[in-house]
């Protein structure tokens, strides 16, 4: 919803700027179908050329995710919390046997619940399975264990960020598609170098309109698309480094409450649950 208000903001600001400037909506609008076809063309064959066609995959959902809501939220992670709150007391109560079940089949499994089966949250899920099965079957120090985790966690956030990346360097290339367009527009313009005043100026006037598209199309649309696929990226690691904390508390061999209290210490302050809102969830959980 904000990403189709910022469109409409932008284009109303840019629009609204010529108009009271008196502009030729007119010759605007007559040049930029062509001029947007060279510019946005030479972009996606750009990015085509440029990226394989897993990341390319990426990208558009990505732009498609900007659209919708964040994923991580107060809630969001309070449902994190209360899943690994279940986990830990499985294990203090019955062993680390009995949650062998849970980790393997986890969209079947009543600790995970809702939290599974939600897509967005599958990479989450996978990381704290995997981790669990090393913590389960392998004995190792924990400095260790936090290692394999940091390093699943590194190579998630790179590949989140792939996508955010592949947009920004498109971005950055609209500003010179935008030169070409223009450049295309003045030598169809010395084509008409014995036309009338009046016609020359028209032609130019066309031609510069690829510049401004490319501008405008870099700073005000696909630059800050690329920033919030970045910014949306960076939700996962913050997910991950929240399951990180809480289990490597654990592992260390500290109880359920504190391993929970290190978990929620590592969310970010803007959406970090109080300490008694995350022991009121987790009493409604164990009601449950």
């Amino acid at each position: 919803m904000f990403a189709i208000i910022g469109i409409l903001i932008v284009l109303g600001a840019v629009g609204l700027g010529f108009f009271f400037e008196k502009g030729n909506f007119s010759l605007l609008f007559s040049a930029a179908p062509a001029e947007m076809l060279i510019i946005l063309g030479g972009a996606f064959g750009a990015m085509v050329l440029g990226a394989p066609k897993e990341v390319l995959g990426q990208v558009f959902s990505g732009i498609l995710g900007v659209f919708g809501s964040m994923k991580t939220s107060k809630a969001y992670y309070l449902d994190m919390l209360t899943v690994l709150s279940q986990l830990f007391m499985k294990i203090r109560r019955e062993g680390l046997v009995a949650i062998e079940k849970d980790i393997e089949h986890p969209t079947e499994s009543p600790i995970f619940s809702s939290f599974a089966k939600n897509k967005a949250n599958v990479a989450v899920v996978r990381f704290i399975c995997d981790t669990m099965r090393i913590f389960s079957t392998v004995n190792i120090e924990q400095h260790e264990f936090d290692n394999i985790m940091e390093a699943d966690i590194e190579a998630a956030a790179h590949e989140a960020m792939t996508a955010a990346h592949t947009m920004g360097k498109t971005a950055d290339g609209l500003p010179g598609l935008g030169i070409v367009a223009a450049v295309l527009g003045v030598v169809i313009t010395m084509g008409k170098i014995n036309e009338p005043p009046e016609v020359l100026g028209h032609s130019i006037g066309a031609a510069l309109v690829g510049t401004m598209l490319g501008v405008l199309g870099c700073y005000g649309f696909l630059g800050p698309i690329a920033q919030n696929m970045e910014m949306r990226a960076k939700e996962l690691e913050s997910s991950l480094v929240v399951v990180k904390a809480a289990l490597g508390a654990f592992v260390g061999g500290n109880p359920p409450p504190v391993a929970l209290e290190a978990g929620r210490r590592a969310i970010p302050t803007l959406k970090r649950p109080t300490f008694e809102e995350l022991e009121e969830a987790i009493k409604i959980s164990k009601g449950k």
